[in-house]
């Protein structure tokens, strides 16, 4: 079961993981940053990028984390997940985010 090794944050809201097959993906989460328990997070480029690895899945202090099959798969594990490998990016920047 693939698990994230390793997590950094990049600019805005995205993290680069590696994953436990050495496998290196980014993330754009700003969308999977929801709800009051997240604010300071979406608010705070600081907090933002103190992400780490921990247990399989990004955390943050205060006890806040991510699923780690929403990172890696964008939702449950794959059935086949043996032979399927995570796509380099799920979610694409749009032009008006990326130049902002």
């Amino acid at each position: 079961m693939l698990r994230i090794r390793s997590a950094s944050a990049l600019r805005e809201r995205t993290l680069r993981l590696t994953l436990t097959d050495g496998t290196v993906v980014e993330r754009d989460v700003q969308d999977l940053l929801l709800g009051p328990v997240f604010e300071r997070l979406r608010a705070d480029d600081g907090a933002f990028a103190r992400a780490r690895a921990r247990s399989g899945t990004v955390t943050w202090p205060g006890n806040l984390d991510l699923a780690p099959e929403t990172l890696i798969w964008d939702g449950p594990d794959p059935d086949d997940e043996d032979s399927r490998r995570p796509e380099p990016f799920l979610r694409l920047r749009s032009p008006s985010r990326a130049t902002r």
